[in-house]
């Protein structure tokens, strides 16, 4: 049993911990929020992820897992601290660390035993070097037996725990394999391959890894957008590619792109990094910019298909940035509203974990407690977050309930036969209303 500290009781943070303390290990969980560590330790989770709270409370029982704001009783006498605290986008896409900072600072302060400093928030590349660095200028000449390893996390919100305990790979760098190896062990009852690497480049596989699922996802749309032009269906064209063991289907379904807290950031920070140091990202930009290009686009259709959106109340079910998570965090919900509130749209949405969360943001937006209060009045209705709540909606209700009978299924996940034949005028992703013959 080791004994460990993880700084920051964020998505990363706070999963990472509860699973160490699943494992049989004792960890303190520490954040300099009262107010979020006061919820937990009354047991209310700061976040919607499925099966989390159950684990936190069989750890919390057997003494395994304890949340605290005291940095001196968090760090003192821990062997490995990992550090899980944000790193947001600055103004130019550079991640901010000055959490990461924070936490190093703070560890130069109390620590006097030897210890390993395990990156785990997502940071550029040459921040490994760089904690080590800010750890030794701040012990101001006080020897202090110090390692640093990077420990990217890979964890997909709404699936983290099964992530976490099921884990593809785990990977781990430092200039110190020794250090590598200690932490490795952590993850031996996973029994899950474990890739030791120097620092650098454990941190690129993490933006790489994110860069080119995010690139997936732009690449699909794109050929989405194109299908809709010519007359194919990119469900259908999707799944020829999949079967291609070269391709495989994973990432590849159409929609309006991809949110959260990890890809936005991410591919942006590479970007930076890449101008930064003398590349040019072509690729990184155009995956960007294909992204904001898909909420653009289904605006423009539903202008086309209401003739204008002025005065139009416009019914959204989904707010989280995918199904399974309360997070929305660069959501393209968001986005989309923004894009209808500015054309003069009324806005009525709903979410099935979200609510909370975007009320606090979305102040002009008449939030609902179901769908068809969404549906009730509205003159096209739009599916951007695909939950499985949507899947059997009542639609013989919902079109007596709307203005029109206008679906926009951002994410392809009903049938569109089915609603056409209902008398809905149905808009996908990548599904052409008729052909486009360009061979005359």
């Amino acid at each position: 049993m080791s004994k460990i500290c993880v700084i920051g009781t964020g998505y990363v943070g706070l999963v990472t911990g509860t699973c160490f303390a699943d494992l049989g290990n004792s960890v303190t969980c520490l954040d300099v929020d009262e107010t979020r560590i006061s919820k937990l330790l009354k047991g209310i989770m700061p976040i919607y992820e499925p099966g989390l709270q159950e684990i936190v409370e069989r750890n919390v029982k057997a003494g395994r897992l304890i949340f605290t704001t005291d940095y001196v009783k968090a760090v003192k006498d821990a062997e490995i601290a990992f550090i899980a605290v944000g790193t947001p986008s600055g103004v130019d896409g550079e991640a901010d660390l000055q959490y990461v900072r924070q936490a190093a600072e703070s560890i130069a302060d109390l620590v006097d035993s030897k210890i390993i400093v395990v990156n785990k928030s997502t940071v550029p590349v040459g921040t490994g070097d760089w904690v080590a660095e800010v750890i030794q200028k701040r012990r101001n000449g006080r020897p202090l037996d110090l390692n640093v390893v990077s420990n990217p996390e890979f964890l997909r919100e709404g699936s983290a725990i099964n992530d976490f305990m099921q884990s593809d790979r785990v990977v781990l760098g430092s200039e110190n394999r020794t250090a590598a190896e200690k932490v490795a062990e952590l993850y031996a009852p996973l029994r899950c391959p474990v890739l030791i690497t120097d620092l650098r480049t454990a941190e690129m596989i993490k933006y790489a890894s994110n860069a080119f699922l995010a690139t997936r996802i732009s690449f699909i749309n794109e050929i989405a957008n194109v299908c809709e032009e010519l007359g194919a269906d990119v469900k259908v064209v999707a799944q020829g590619m999949g079967l291609d063991k070269r391709i495989g289907s994973a990432f590849l379904d159409a929609g309006l792109g991809w949110g959260g807290s990890c890809f936005p950031k991410d591919v942006k920070a590479l970007a930076h990094m890449a101008v930064l140091h003398g590349t040019h990202p072509q690729l990184l930009q155009a995956v960007m910019e294909i992204n904001r290009n898909q909420r653009r686009r289904l605006v423009y259709k539903l202008r086309k298909a209401l003739g204008g959106l002025n005065d139009r109340t416009i019914g959204v079910l989904g707010i989280s940035f995918k199904p399974n998570t309360d997070d929305i965090r660069e959501a393209p919900a968001l986005e989309v509203i923004h894009l209808l509130e500015n054309e003069g749209a009324k806005i009525k949405a709903y979410d099935p974990q979200a609510m909370e969360n975007a009320a606090q943001i979305l102040q002009k937006v008449k939030l609902c407690d179901n769908p068809y209060q969404v549906a009730e009045g509205s003159d096209a209705l739009i599916l951007i977050t695909e939950w499985n709540e949507f899947k059997q909606i009542d639609f013989n209700k919902i079109k007596e309930l709307m203005n029109q009978p206008v679906i926009m299924d951002g994410r392809n996940l009903w049938d569109e036969k089915t609603l056409k034949n209902m008398g809905f005028q149905y808009f996908g992703v990548g599904r052409a209303t008729k052909p486009t013959n360009t061979l005359d």
